[in-house]
């Protein structure tokens, strides 16, 4: 109940503070439970969602490509995640990884995969509705091996 009551919580916060869902330095991260993204939050400005799965903290990406669909990532590089600087940030229309400077569009993110690319969380990996994208907290806590060393420096 406590974690339903949690997620509701989060929703509403969402809706009534829309511009806080794209600054991850005023969101508070959702702590050991699933990750519920209203999508009237999502823009194309990239929207770095904090997590913390069982003292490990996250980001999931969020940001609406230019045709129009809602992608979501990890928010770390699949070849630096490891260096403590393989996260993303936004520059124009791109996300910048900042460990090696590679330069991704906002449309290949969640569609390419390998190499230095934002860990895609592909559609099976997540719940879609109409209204809300569901990250499941199994899905968090297996991801959290990648952002062991994650900002570490930051």
């Amino acid at each position: 109940m406590k974690k339903l009551v949690f997620v509701i919580f989060v929703i509403l916060l969402a809706m009534v503070f829309p511009a806080c869902a794209n600054n991850s330095a005023k969101m508070l991260p959702v702590v050991d439970a699933d990750v519920v993204i209203a999508k009237n939050t999502i823009s194309e400005k990239a929207q770095f969602i904090p997590v913390e799965v069982d003292g490990i903290k996250l980001e999931i990406i969020a940001v609406t490509a230019p045709d129009g669909t809602i992608r979501t990532a990890f928010n770390t590089c699949q070849v630096c995640y490891d260096s403590g600087k393989g996260f993303y940030k936004q520059d124009g229309d791109v996300l910048v990884c900042q460990n090696c400077g590679n330069r991704f569009k906002m449309s290949d993110v969640e569609v390419e995969s390998g190499g230095c690319n934002p860990v895609p969380l592909w559609d099976e990996w997540a719940t879609e509705t109409d209204d809300t994208i569901t990250v499941p907290l199994s899905l968090l806590q297996e991801a959290s091996a990648i952002f062991g060393n994650w900002k570490v420096e930051y």
